[in-house]
């Protein structure tokens, strides 16, 4: 399990988180199991090393005050255009307690359906998923190997392949394969008459 150390944040002005982020600190909350709602600011560097190892939905060791409390990342808001975290939510969890989160679903593999001019396409990119927090999985594999063309991997294709719980119903499309539709061809007689129709009112103008 990945470590994040955290320091208690006094100041909640915007003078004073900007301050934070300009020393390379990130302004966050910790709340939660057994916590109280406490701000606090971690280091963006080393934030982003462990969410790169654990995964949006891992869980954290936050050593805090003396302690380490297991948490995860409930939201992070992140500024596109300075390039940078702005704040961070850590929720202290129960590692007993199941907790239902988001999952991305990553297709892998090349579809048989393929080699017929089929194209793959994935309808729906994340899953609902409940499990314990040791067991959240950082995103779900479909294999779209056997896909043929006119076929479809759906929820209940795959819900017995794991041990946590998708919540999604059965009939939940995660990835098809189809003959793309082809464009109608260009009337070669239709562009020539109006073509022909342009030039005629070009000329009527002109003798105008």
């Amino acid at each position: 399990m990945a470590k994040l150390v955290a320091a208690e944040r006094t100041g909640n002005t915007q003078s004073s988180r900007n301050e934070l982020r300009n020393t390379g600190k990130v302004p966050a909350i910790l709340y939660g199991y057994k916590v109280e709602n406490t701000s606090v600011s971690v280091d963006e560097n080393e934030f982003i090393k462990v969410i790169r190892e654990v995964g949006r939905n891992g869980v954290i060791e936050l050593d805090f005050d003396g302690k380490t409390t297991q948490v995860m990342v409930n939201d992070y808001q992140f500024d596109s255009l300075k390039n940078k975290i702005e704040h961070i939510d850590f929720i202290a969890i129960n590692m007993d307690i199941e907790r239902t989160v988001d999952v991305n679903v990553v297709v892998v593999g090349d579809a048989v359906g393929t080699k017929e001019g089929g194209v793959v396409e994935q309808p729906n990119f994340t899953v609902q998923v409940t499990a314990r927090p040791a067991d959240l999985p950082e995103e779900i594999e479909i294999d779209v190997t056997d896909l043929e063309v006119g076929s479809a991997i759906h929820v209940e294709d795959i819900r017995g392949n794991f041990k946590f719980t998708i919540e999604d119903e059965d009939d939940y499309v995660l990835a098809t394969c189809h003959i793309p539709a082809e464009e109608p061809e260009e009337d070669e007689e239709a562009e020539e008459a109006e073509g022909e129709e342009t030039e005629a009112a070009s000329a009527e103008e002109d003798e105008e």
